[in-house]
């Protein structure tokens, strides 16, 4: 097996996050649940929710974009594989994610539906309600891959948002055969309740079956995958079929089981909670920087757990400050 030229290649949706301050009377007269995502499913419904949104910020967002994005400022190599549409939003995506350094050649589709955005609106705590179209990023096709960078990368990293389509679903499905035929591992993240409400099968047969090297989940995402209320049972349940189980706890900390062994460390200690858009992405980055590096599991959920505390410490779901001289402790 030859070395690996990237450290990880993504596949996820592409889209633009639009963050806007809100009440919580806002979102409760809107019909949002505070701190949920929920999908929009037409162009009229988004642009509707759009017009109603208070002065905001556009950032280009998508969890895996989100993850490697702060893996390249970390100084992993990466590379991102998902559909825009042939539209501004798309050219926006396009050259946040070039100008990170992250190899992005994914052609850009033409016609509707547009390119796929998250209005996020981001109450006094610091919560994210999330109307998620996702528009264009949902047609990603099998054929768009390019099984030379999945063959080349030392993780593929795959998100569960992206599993409810047909067309991206079989291109992961496709992508997965790439990187374990070229030894490689695959990393997976359950992204959300509502994803594994829609896949519970799907996800435990890609776990029964052995293709998932490392997996992450909060205390949600696994006690729903394994229909259990207790944290405990849901790791006892999950930890002997996967050879890396990575759990976030909000500000109970991180734990990372592989095999017999089992790390923790706390949160990392914040000044202020401002909008916690994208910390589950960036504990990722964190995380697989520090594995990619050969540090050991304490040192990568420290990584982890340092990327995610600045992240939500501002507005967006990528980082401001420097994350090299962050960690450089570590």
């Amino acid at each position: 097996m030859t070395a690996p030229r990237y450290d990880v290649v993504a596949i996820g949706n592409a889209i633009v996050d639009i963050l806007s301050p809100a009440t919580d009377a806002f979102v409760a007269e809107n019909g949002m649940t505070k701190g949920a995502m929920a999908l929009v499913f037409s162009p009229e419904e988004a642009d509707a929710l759009y017009a109603k949104m208070g002065p905001g910020q556009e950032v280009s967002g998508g969890s895996a974009a989100n993850t490697i994005a702060g893996m390249a400022m970390l100084g992993s190599s990466c590379a991102f594989i998902g559909q825009v549409a042939d539209d501004q939003l798309g050219e926006v995506f396009a050259h946040d994610i070039r100008a990170a350094g992250i190899r992005f050649d994914t052609e850009a589709r033409e016609g509707a539906p547009t390119t796929g955005r998250c209005m996020i609106f981001v109450t006094p705590d610091g919560q994210r309600t999330m109307n998620t179209f996702l528009g264009a990023s949902h047609y990603l096709p099998a054929d768009a891959l390019d099984r030379g960078l999945i063959a080349e990368a030392r993780y593929l990293y795959l998100e569960g948002y992206l599993w409810d389509p047909e067309e991206p679903r079989a291109a992961m499905r496709a992508a997965i055969d790439v990187a374990r035929g070229a030894g490689r591992k695959v990393a997976f993240t359950l992204s959300a309740e509502f994803v594994i409400d829609r896949h519970r099968d799907a996800f435990h047969a890609l776990i029964d079956a052995g293709l998932i090297d490392v997996l992450f989940a909060n205390e949600a995402e696994m006690m729903s995958l394994t229909r259990t209320q207790d944290i405990e049972a849901a790791i006892a349940a999950v930890r002997a079929k996967v050879p890396l189980l990575v759990v976030t706890m909000s500000e109970q900390g991180a734990c990372a089981i592989a095999g017999d062994e089992r790390v923790s460390v706390p949160a990392e200690p914040v000044s202020a909670v401002v909008d916690t858009t994208g910390a589950g992405d960036l504990f990722a980055a964190g995380f697989l920087h520090g594995q990619a590096r050969g540090k050991g599991l304490k040192e990568s959920l420290t990584l982890g757990a340092i990327c995610a505390a600045e992240v939500i410490g501002h507005f967006g779901a990528r980082p401001l400050a420097d994350l090299k001289a962050l960690t450089a402790g570590v």
